[in-house]
């Protein structure tokens, strides 16, 4: 996933703008330079910086750096209604709570469980490590 997405997702459910992110791996791609017209070319959030864009000091943000930047592993989190999305294979999977694959999701969530914020692990929903336990 590249960081510059950030600048568009929100939350499926709330519309909480921007998600938290929080990276388990990256790989950088070694493309040709990428010269944009505009600096930055995030409009409202900077992904990678983890800041909003009019907060930004432009003599330290780098575009084309970023650009070749990938979340390999990693998730998202609504810091509203607590939903985390995981990032698998570079891919953000925003889906709706029904749709979720409950095992994928805590083989996933048990396998990052050192970086997961303890109150996700907890209660994080659709799906958390204490409700897996109570089955």
């Amino acid at each position: 996933m590249k960081y510059r997405l950030l600048d568009i997702l929100a939350c499926p459910y709330d519309k909480k703008f921007p998600l938290k992110l929080i990276v388990f791996s990256e790989k950088k791609y070694e493309r040709r330079q990428v010269k944009f017209e505009k600096m930055p070319v995030c409009e409202i959030y900077c992904g990678l910086l983890r800041k909003d864009v009019k907060e930004l000091d432009l003599s330290k943000v780098d575009c084309e750096e970023c650009i070749k930047l990938e979340v390999v592993e990693g998730v998202l989190i609504c810091e509203e209604c607590k939903r985390w999305y995981p990032i698998r294979d570079e891919i953000p999977i925003l889906l709706p709570d029904e749709l979720r694959n409950k095992e994928e999701d805590l083989k996933f969530m048990e396998k990052y469980k050192d970086k997961f914020p303890e109150e996700i692990l907890r209660g994080g929903k659709p799906f958390n490590l204490s409700s897996s336990l109570e089955e």
